[in-house]
């Protein structure tokens, strides 16, 4: 508890109002996940409720005290977390809040299009923050808009939208997105680890056995299908480009005199339709499906993989009009 206090209370120019903010979200994060937890311990219909309680409460735990504990500790807290999503004993009882059909007509009956200015001022406030509070994390700005939300909705329809529905709504998603929840936040530490591990310089030894030396506008769609690629298996296209823009971009069309901020902005662009056709992009491509409870797991991707390839070939061909003419 002292080093909370003094993290808090502490004048140290390296601990920012920033980083202090996202501590408070953390938090927040980790007791919404607690809940969760706690509710499936309580949920009898649930034949999984002991796996699902201890997924979903360790993971609020390690939201909330993974800063202050050795990290043997929280490598610990991690295997206990995933050994239900292993062995498949992460599940979901009975949906008692699914709303009826009756309740769902009265409710936009009561609301219609109006429900849009809580969604819309999540939006709003991360912009303010990105804006006029530049050096605050623009999660701390989303944090602070989903609270507005939630007093747009209160305000809507009071007595019937609380807190414990929010709450309740909250679990309700999670049980239906499941462990899958995690994939966003362990594919965002893959692009570090990639460059670390020094994948970037193995592709660049491999890539140069292939495109020939010189050669700008094969290079650059080496490089755009291998972001779209590699975006695909990483399900991240910000992780991507830091490996491909050090394995091919650098060596092979920016040391060709190629103008950085365009190959950059069409590169990540060329990643994005990579995150089209993935189900590693869990939030994109899998997430909706599970909240909207589709019957194909795939039917997102389907949809979209012509799209995703007709756009990767316009960015590939306007790169190399930009670039290479």
């Amino acid at each position: 508890m002292d080093a909370v206090i003094a993290f808090y209370t502490s004048t140290d120019p390296k601990i920012t109002l920033s980083t202090k903010l996202l501590e408070v979200v953390f938090v927040l994060i980790g007791l919404v996940a607690i809940y969760a937890g706690i509710s499936n311990f309580r949920d009898k219909t649930n034949a999984k409720r002991i796996g699902t309680g201890v997924f979903w409460t360790m993971l609020g735990l390690l939201f909330i005290v993974g800063k202050w504990i050795p990290s043997e500790w929280t490598g610990v807290g991690l295997i206990v977390m995933l050994l239900p999503a292993v062995f498949k004993q992460v599940g979901r009882g009975e949906d008692v809040i699914k709303p009826t059909e009756e309740e769902m007509s009265l409710a936009y009956t009561s609301v219609g299009n109006k429900i849009f200015l809580a969604s819309f001022s999540i939006g709003v406030f991360a912009l303010l923050f990105a804006f006029f509070f530049p050096k605050i994390s623009t999660l701390v700005g989303l944090t602070v808009g989903v609270f507005v939300g939630c007093g747009i909705l209160l305000a809507m329809r009071p007595g019937v939208n609380t807190p414990k529905l929010f709450l309740d709504d909250s679990r309700r998603m999670l049980d239906i997105v499941g462990p899958l929840v995690m994939l966003p936040t362990l594919l965002s530490i893959l692009g570090a680890t990639f460059t670390a591990a020094g994948v970037g310089e193995v592709i660049s030894h491999l890539v140069g056995t292939v495109i020939p030396e010189g050669n700008l506008v094969v290079g650059i769609i080496v490089y755009c299908v291998g972001m779209a690629l590699f975006t695909a298996i990483m399900g991240n296209a910000f992780a991507a480009i830091t490996v491909l823009t050090v394995g091919i971009g650098a060596p092979f069309v920016l040391s060709l005199g190629a103008d950085p901020t365009v190959v950059g902005a069409l590169a990540l662009t060329c990643g994005f339709c990579g995150t089209l056709m993935t189900p590693m992009a869990a939030n994109f491509n899998i997430v909706p499906v599970a909240i909207l409870e589709m019957d194909d797991e795939y039917g997102v991707i389907k949809k979209q993989v012509i799209p995703a390839l007709f756009m990767l070939t316009v960015q590939i061909l306007m790169m190399i009009v930009l670039v290479a003419f």
